[in-house]
């Protein structure tokens, strides 16, 4: 080694002094060597601006002429890393996104991992050889969504209890065995989760900006938990009738814990199903500026959608004029350009939105006032659905809700 302060210097000099530079003086006359370098985690760096400057210098090795170098990266989604790929030309890389890979694949690696790792749990507790069975690794990848975070975590779990990790698997299997109980897994997920809200909340913030970050981020993330169908970033914009940038700069930390496609018309999902669960139970999301009123957020959701239907839905909503007008008539994606999925989705949702509220129904309220005056347009609106018996049927319950309230009353 030419210098003996190394340790001490800037990124920028370590990489050429330990990599670049010995690489580029491979002998051109022999064959091309192939090296691969492997970083894990790459987000968990604690300084960003270490994460930016890493991306850069990986980068340069297109200049290497005299050797084959590949680079394998893993890391969550955080913003600098996104930012430090969207620098580079498309051509210098590859993607692949874990939740964007075939479900069967995950499923058959997870598998792999659970059979190995119990095998060997087995053979230390002297259990039977055939335990646990397929059938108990079957209940472990569904439970795991194909979250190897999970997985790893329930091995660990499974293997601490020692003489009863049979009982602990058949606990994780049952979810505890009573209602509400949280197991190891989610534990480990819950902390993973605490971290990555408490980190989309900049510390720059005055008081008054983070209560105001805080009520964003729990009506956004409340109307994603409890939608009965997912929607686009673009659709969820006009229904909470939150402007684009605000819904932009919300998600936009929350990469780790949501599928946020850069198509915005494509829709928003959660990773894992834990994630719903922890925002929704105030014994698992214990930071009240995060947790999630369910009751709350179905109330919020059913207020939108009155509202959207209110201002968009009118009489003869697609311009046809002609009375007994067949849809198949109709010239091409005009149902959805007079439609719009949100104001589609209000339609078919927000009376199941009301009941899981648990409002109390009235007269002179919000949704009489709203039946009162757009009844026929919101039929309208299903029967170009194609819905109208759900709508049928969401008349039936309301009914029904408002017989109960009288009674209770």
């Amino acid at each position: 080694m030419e210098r003996s302060d190394t340790a001490s210097v800037s990124l920028h000099d370590q990489w050429h002094q330990l990599v670049l530079l010995p690489l580029s003086k491979q002998n051109e006359g022999s064959p091309s060597p192939a090296y691969i370098i492997v970083i894990d985690a790459l987000d968990e760096c604690s300084n960003e601006s270490d994460i930016r400057i890493i991306l850069y210098l990986l980068a340069e090795t297109r200049s290497l002429k005299t050797v084959r170098l590949r680079v394998f990266l893993t890391s969550r989604p955080e913003v600098p890393v996104r930012y430090g790929f969207c620098q580079m030309l498309d051509a210098d890389h590859q993607d692949f996104v874990l939740h964007n890979i075939s479900q069967s694949i995950v499923d058959h690696d997870i598998f792999t991992f659970l059979e190995f790792n119990l095998r060997l749990i087995g053979q230390e507790r002297s259990l039977d050889p055939s335990w646990p069975g397929e059938e108990a690794i079957r209940c472990l990848i569904q439970a795991a969504s194909g979250l190897f975070i999970w997985v790893a975590t329930a091995c660990k779990f499974i293997r601490e209890g020692k003489r009863f990790a049979d009982k602990r698997l058949q606990t994780i299997i049952k979810g505890g065995g009573n209602a509400g109980a949280i197991t190891a897994p989610e534990r480990q997920l819950d902390e993973i989760y605490a971290t990555v809200l408490r980190h989309s909340i900049s510390s720059e913030y005055t008081d008054d900006e983070k209560e105001e970050s805080y009520h964003m981020l729990r009506q956004v993330l409340g109307s994603i938990a409890v939608l009965f169908s997912p929607l686009s970033r673009h659709s969820l914009s006009s229904l909470l009738n939150i402007t684009k940038e605000d819904i932009d700069q919300t998600l936009e930390d929350l990469h780790s814990v949501l599928d946020v496609p850069i198509d915005r018309i494509r829709p928003l999902r959660l990773h894992h199903p834990s994630f719903r669960d922890y925002l929704l139970d105030k014994k698992r999301c214990t930071d009240s500026n995060f947790s999630v009123d369910e009751k709350q957020a179905h109330w919020s959701l059913a207020e939108s959608c009155i509202q959207i239907m209110s201002t968009s839905l009118k009489e003869d909503i697609c311009g046809v004029r002609v009375p007994g007008t067949m849809i198949a008539d109709l010239e091409g994606g005009k149902v959805e350009m007079c439609l719009p999925l949100e104001v589609q989705y209000a339609c078919l949702y927000w009376v199941q939105h009301v009941q899981k509220s648990g409002a109390p129904l009235t007269d002179e309220g919000q949704i009489h006032h709203f039946l009162q005056t757009h009844l026929l347009y919101w039929l309208e609106g299903l029967a170009w659905m194609q819905k109208v018996s759900e709508g049928i049927l969401e008349i039936i319950s309301l009914e029904s809700a408002t017989l109960v309230s009288l009674f209770i009353g």
